[in-house]
């Protein structure tokens, strides 16, 4: 299974999330199978560039090392590939929807997928790290949440 998380410009957000979630099923390796995780952007500005500072920062202080993180492109080829697309707002799900309407029942927010609809998980960028931090809680929530749905979907 192929679970890919979705943000603007994959250096907060998304890669948060991707590594939450390898944190996770570290936690986990008895209960889930085969995952592989990604991140991406819709916007990504500069495919390939690092996390941004402030998400390596708090992501470092969680014992979790962001600085190998390279920002990648949403396309068609990770739209077709991905079992499961979560994004980080409603405005992602909905671009995702409409660019690739045939991967439509495959696409929800992190919030969505973990039975919390109607949150979007605010931006970070370019604020203060104390921002980072509680973005990161949220998303860490969201994930434990939408993880441990998985492991009961799981076969």
């Amino acid at each position: 299974m192929k679970v890919v998380f979705v943000c603007t410009g994959n250096t907060c957000r998304s890669s948060m999330a991707e590594a939450l979630a390898r944190k996770w099923l570290k936690a986990h390796p008895d209960g889930v199978g085969n995952i592989e995780l990604a991140s991406a952007g819709l916007a990504a500005a500069g495919p390939g560039s690092p996390a941004s500072p402030r998400a390596v920062e708090v992501m470092g202080a969680a014992g979790i090392d962001l600085t190998g993180h390279r920002a990648r492109q949403f396309c068609h080829e990770t739209a077709r590939e991905s079992d499961l697309i979560l994004t980080m707002t409603g405005n992602h799900k909905r671009t995702l929807v409409a660019l690739y309407p045939g991967e439509a029942s495959k696409v929800f927010t992190l919030a969505e997928f973990a039975g919390k609809s109607g949150l979007d998980i605010s931006d970070p960028f370019g604020l203060p790290v104390d921002i980072y931090k509680q973005c990161a809680r949220e998303i860490e929530e969201l994930v434990d949440i939408a993880f441990h749905k998985i492991l009961k979907q799981a076969p």
